[in-house]
């Protein structure tokens, strides 16, 4: 699953690729936000962590990536 983090002051935002689901996501951004002194942690499909300040935090998608996309866009 695909997760996509903004950071407050960052013009670029951060994708990380997880097997955690959509509910382990939510929840663990949930307690980030709960305390400044919180951090989200996640971990990506490759085994690394990323670990953000709660506090700084701008937004956080969570969804499925693009899976299967097959086919050259060629229109007739």
């Amino acid at each position: 699953m695909e997760v996509t983090i903004g950071v407050q002051n960052v013009a670029r935002d951060i994708t990380i690729e997880t097997d955690e689901s959509p509910e382990a996501v939510a929840a663990a951004v949930q307690h980030a936000l709960e305390s400044p002194d919180n951090v989200l942690a996640l971990s990506d499909t490759k085994g690394r962590r990323l670990i953000v300040p709660g506090r700084s935090l701008g937004w956080v998608l969570v969804g499925e990536g693009e899976r299967g996309r097959v086919g050259f866009g060629l229109t007739p």
